[in-house]
């Protein structure tokens, strides 16, 4: 009887949890302090390698189901959110994609944090890699095994966060943590391509489910599948690093070599493919979108072939190799070869994975120090010299990304300057002290004056206290002040302050902003 209730599909869940639990299992260890040092690195490794073990082994016995008798392809394991008729599930999708990718990504986990466990010894960061390694591997299976966007969006998530820190794994470098904060900022405008999927999905479709999204594809009318599709291809380019959003990738390199390779070499470069593939009914639906997946994977195979034949480091190489390689998957998907693309996706990412584990023993097979260029490019100067600058991508990007995004931190910080310090009573100076705690001093110098209100004894004594000093507070500044100059003068900020906040919002980029959030709004 409970095997009818709980047919073995249902613990499906417990793939992405086991590598979960070990990074968790790592972290307290390491904040309590039984794992630290190199005498911690045997139980760090066995707890990561018999997490990732397990998650292989709950693949391989649904695959082995699946062979077999056949299993549900969407599993739903427990309700997450539930508003009105709309409702987001943890759910599964255990298809022939879901279980082939789940089983790739358990693997290539598996090998590279076996491969780490040599290539790490006596890193002073070995705990932090392998708590990040596994839950990168909980993010990875999480996004090829959701049975919906918004799951998927989870995992998503914590891929990011996973190769922003282990970018950033030489903290004490300026040029990784710079790098790092570069590919963060980057990957943030696909991850609001994906929350404007998944909102426009819920608004048109009535559901996220990956069954009910295909389905409701072929009645949605055509402004809608367009928006919906586009928003999901925003978050797909970012995430494989397609051409304009390339130039991250080649900064994340600076990590070390085993993160690089799961990364950037073989499974979260892909994840971008692997939501394209998971989209076909939807993408099919539209040519429009087609031909965009066919433009943005030329252009960017293109860059990346160019490119790559000017570099003279083996990680630099595989990446360039790596998008060239991706750019040819998108391709494919636009052109309808959406069974070549996955066959594509799983050869490539286990021989680049191999690669780029092997890359640290290239310099000693080679007989010379660096790779040679591709001859025939010599005679083109220009083109030589475009491919040696990258196209220029990096500068674009940074006069796209990061300069708006500094120059919008400017102005919170004008905005706050003028506006929000002259509101609550602080000077310019003031920067450590909160406003919480001078106004605390405020009503102790008020208590301690001539007028002050006697202390008030427990809660609700101190509460009325703070009220009390309010009311004197303001019967001195506002009304007994000179007759209502106070008053008068409260009104006069005011007024500059209003203006000061209209002139911020008349800048260009702020109307536009504006105006995107009207369009929000109408739709």
């Amino acid at each position: 009887m409970s095997a009818e209730l709980y047919p073995l599909e249902q613990w499906i869940w417990l793939a992405p949890l086991f590598p979960l639990i070990a990074a968790s299992w790592i972290a307290i260890g390491y904040i309590v302090g039984w794992n630290r040092n190199e005498a911690g690195e045997r139980e760090t490794s066995r707890v990561t390698i018999a997490a990732s073990l397990l998650s292989l082994l709950s693949m391989l016995v649904i695959d082995l189901k699946a062979l077999l008798s056949g299993v549900e392809t969407q599993v739903v394991t427990a309700h997450w959110l539930t508003s009105g008729d709309f409702q987001i599930n943890f759910s599964f999708t255990l298809d022939r994609l879901g279980l082939v990718m789940g089983t790739m990504v358990a693997t290539i986990t598996l090998f590279t944090q076996r491969f780490s466990i040599n290539y790490l010894h006596r890193e002073a960061g070995y705990q932090r890699f392998f708590m990040l390694l596994s839950l990168f591997n909980t993010a990875m299976l999480l996004i090829v095994l959701a049975g919906n966007p918004g799951l998927l969006f989870v995992g998503w998530e914590l891929a990011g966060i996973s190769s922003y820190l282990l970018i950033a794994y030489n903290y004490q470098r300026q040029v990784a943590t710079k790098n790092a904060t570069y590919a963060l900022v980057t990957n943030r405008l696909g991850d609001a391509g994906l929350l404007t999927a998944i909102f426009f999905s819920t608004l048109w479709a009535g559901s996220i489910e990956w069954p009910d999204l295909h389905q409701a594809a072929g009645p949605m009318g055509g402004l809608h599948l367009g928006l919906i599709g586009t928003a999901f291809l925003l978050a797909a380019f970012v995430k494989s690093a397609q051409v304009p959003f390339s130039p991250w990738i080649t900064r994340a390199l600076e990590g070390p070599t085993p993160s690089s390779a799961i990364f950037y070499g073989s499974v979260m470069v892909h994840a971008g493919v692997y939501l394209v593939i998971r989209l076909q009914p939807l993408l099919e639906q539209s040519a429009p979108l087609s031909i965009l997946l066919i433009v943005v994977g030329g252009a960017t195979a293109l860059y990346g072939y160019l490119s790559g034949l000017v570099q003279t480091d083996v990680k630099s190489a595989l990446i360039f190799s790596t998008l060239t390689q991706v750019g040819l998957m998108f391709i494919a998907c636009g052109a309808g070869w959406y069974d070549l693309a996955t066959l594509y996706l799983l050869l490539h990412a286990s021989w680049r994975s191999w690669q780029f584990l092997h890359a640290p023993s290239y310099m000693h097979q080679m007989h010379q120090p660096t790779r040679l260029v591709a001859p025939w490019i010599h005679p083109f100067n220009r083109l030589y010299a475009a491919a040696m600058q990258r196209f220029w991508l990096d500068p674009m990007s940074l006069w796209l990304l990061v300069r708006p995004t500094q120059r919008l931190s400017r102005d919170i910080h004008i905005f706050d300057t003028n506006v929000v310090r002259p509101i609550i009573g602080t000077t310019n100076e003031i920067n450590v002290i909160s406003s919480l705690e001078a106004w605390e001093k405020q009503s102790c110098e008020i208590q301690s004056s001539s007028t002050g209100v006697a202390p008030g004894s427990g809660f609700f004594g101190v509460i009325l206290q703070w009220v009390a000093n309010l009311f004197v507070w303001i019967e001195e500044h506002l009304i007994l002040k000179g007759g209502g100059e106070g008053l008068i003068e409260v009104i006069k900020r005011a007024g500059i302050t209003i203006t000061q906040v209209e002139q911020q919002l008349s800048m260009p980029r702020y109307l536009l902003l504006m105006i995107m959030a009207t369009f929000v709004v109408i739709l």
